[in-house]
């Protein structure tokens, strides 16, 4: 093997080429991902001002800073971007643990791309999220059609087992604490505070000793189920949070006010409009505010004994019935009813499937998609309540739908759908699909330790070196023929 660098050993020499990671770096259609993903990070042009100036003939204008700009730091490869996400999600690691774990790692490596080994990080940490807000969401629906097409193209899966699909929902619980009055009413007024100080209004009183003195009963009552002392205690949290609220609001009407900085400016009056919410919402109300720091929180209940509430956002996925394989995931802020959000998740897995050349027919799922057949014109909905009038080959269909459940499973233990941190329902629909683009991963790693799935540049050679075989196989009979005559 050519080595082009005299000091340094090539890292397709350091590695074992046939280690499913080191496969599928050969079979992902990097060069389709690249392209879909570059015009996201082209420099843009730019309109530019007229400058009005004056010269020896009088009066000029020209046109400043118009055009495309190449200045400021060269973008990083999309492919090395694009494999941390991969790796990232299939093997559950933060974005600081993938990036210290690349940097050890010759194989993490040689799936990125990489032609020499380098003991250093790829990036920072944060460019790991900052790629991820830049692609957006189509731009992880590119990565995990990837997988697909790859699972496709490898002989992992047949593409008509694709006509047939499992489509189930969950809850991807949001990184907020277990919402409680007490608590809320704290956080709303300490909001309203600060962010009164950093726009430089000067309070009476803030109330921070008895806040912290409050909370702190709050939760003893609470723990010793002394209700009524606990009502009282979140009734003057409630009073201490409007005093605050109305002296800010004051201030900010005086006519001699005046906000150095609008952003400051727009942060009081968000936090205000929330802590309003906070203050004013009961029991038993709708669209109520679980966090002051993630408004998009919905209160989920899926009837669990263990978890009778989740919080966080509905999302759907869609496997393939057969295989197992993720060819859908999306999330639906607002707690719609699951029949209403069939047509919406099916038209991403259709999207997803339409270089496969393949389409969804049959959709097996449970008793919440009832009555949406009108809605989904084309495709045969398969669930528990026409047992009656199903045949015996629909029947076998319905009892494996209990398989989209350990894989639902899987998402949340190993590829951390379980806690979504990242902001707002931008975030949460970031985090389900590149869930879903880490699980069909490691369906691939299996599927081609299971079926001994070679390299793409080994069954290249296999297939350039096959018809000089095949003659030395056939010269030898040919001369027993000359032989024999």
């Amino acid at each position: 093997m050519e080595t082009t660098d005299f000091f340094r050993c090539r890292i397709d020499a350091m590695i074992d080429l046939q280690h499913p990671l080191a496969v599928l770096a050969t079979r992902l259609p990097w060069g389709v991902i690249e392209a879909s993903l570059a015009p996201k990070f082209e420099r843009k042009d730019r309109p530019g001002q007229m400058i009005e100036g004056l010269d020896l003939l009088g009066p000029t204008t020209a046109l400043v800073g118009a055009g495309r700009s190449n200045a400021g730091r060269p973008r990083l490869p999309i492919r090395l971007m694009a494999s941390l996400l991969y790796l990232k999600h299939s093997f559950n690691l933060s974005d600081e643990d993938v990036c210290e774990r690349w940097s050890e790692s010759p194989l993490w490596q040689f799936f990125s791309g990489r032609d020499y080994y380098e003991h250093r990080l790829p990036c920072d940490a944060t460019q790991v999220g900052r790629f991820r807000h830049d692609i957006g969401e189509d731009g992880m629906e590119q990565l995990l059609k990837a997988t697909i097409d790859t699972a496709v193209t490898a002989g992992a899966v047949k593409p008509e087992a694709l006509e047939r699909v499992t489509v189930d929902t969950t809850v991807q619980e949001k990184a907020i604490a277990h919402p409680v009055d007490s608590r809320l009413l704290e956080i709303a007024r300490h909001k309203v505070v600060s962010a009164a100080k950093r726009c430089g209004i000067g309070l009476k009183q803030t109330f921070a000793k008895e806040g912290k003195e409050l909370r702190r009963k709050a939760g003893g009552y609470a723990h010793a189920k002394q209700f009524r002392r606990l009502k009282r205690t979140v009734k003057r949290q409630r009073t201490i949070l409007g005093i605050v609220m109305r002296e800010v609001q004051r201030k900010l009407d005086a006519p001699d006010f005046a906000a150095t900085n609008a952003k400051v400016l727009n942060d009081l009056r968000m936090w205000l409009e929330r802590a309003e919410r906070v203050r004013t919402q009961k029991t038993h109300d709708k669209n109520k505010l679980y966090a002051l720091h993630a408004p998009e929180v919905e209160c989920i209940g899926k009837g669990k004994a263990r978890k009778p509430y989740e919080f966080g956002v509905k999302a759907a996925v869609v496997i393939s019935h057969q295989t197992g394989l993720m060819v859908g995931a999306r999330s639906f802020p607002g707690n719609p009813y699951d029949g209403h959000i069939l047509s919406a998740v099916l038209e991403q897995a259709t999207n997803l499937l339409q270089d496969v050349a393949v389409k969804i027919k049959v959709v097996v799922a449970d008793l919440g998609f009832r009555g949406v057949d009108a809605d989904n014109a084309g495709k045969e909905i398969i669930h528990r309540g026409k047992f009656k009038s199903l045949n015996p080959q629909q029947k076998a269909w319905l009892r494996r739908r209990q398989a989209v459940e350990p894989a639902i499973g899987h998402l949340k233990s190993d590829h951390r759908m379980d806690r979504c941190w990242l902001k707002g329902a931008l975030g949460d629909a970031l985090h389900t699909i590149s869930c879903a683009a880490g699980y069909n991963l490691r369906w691939l790693l299996r599927a081609i330790a299971k079926l001994g799935i070679a390299p793409a540049f080994l069954c290249l050679l296999q297939m350039a070196l096959l018809p000089a075989t095949v003659m030395r196989a056939v010269q030898p009979g040919r001369r027993r023929a000359q032989f024999a005559t």
